[in-house]
């Protein structure tokens, strides 16, 4: 079990290409993926974390995204499975991938 934890949280963190523009593009998306839902929207006031554990926790409930293990939740993991989702729904050929 405890090397599978540890393949685990190795491959949770891995860094992948350019995950700081993916993960604001995946806030953008998911954002808009909200709004569609019916969620009213964030305010200007509204700090980062609470945009990406808000958005985070949608995506799991829609199940988009597979979640984390509960002792891995936080706002570091959090940005980085937005980067990994947002970089599958990307086509091969966008900027960011590159």
């Amino acid at each position: 079990m405890a090397e599978i934890n540890r393949y685990l949280k190795s491959d949770i963190m891995k860094k992948i290409k350019n995950e700081a523009g993916l993960t604001k593009k995946a806030i953008e998306v998911a954002e808009k993926y909200a709004i569609n839902r019916g969620y009213k929207g964030f305010s200007k006031t509204d700090s980062s974390k609470e945009k990406v554990e808000s958005l985070y926790r949608l995506l799991v409930h829609d199940k988009l995204v597979q979640p984390l293990a509960k002792d891995q939740e936080n706002i570091l993991n959090m940005k980085h499975k937005l980067a990994l989702w947002i970089a599958k729904q990307l086509p091969d050929d966008h900027p960011l991938l590159k």
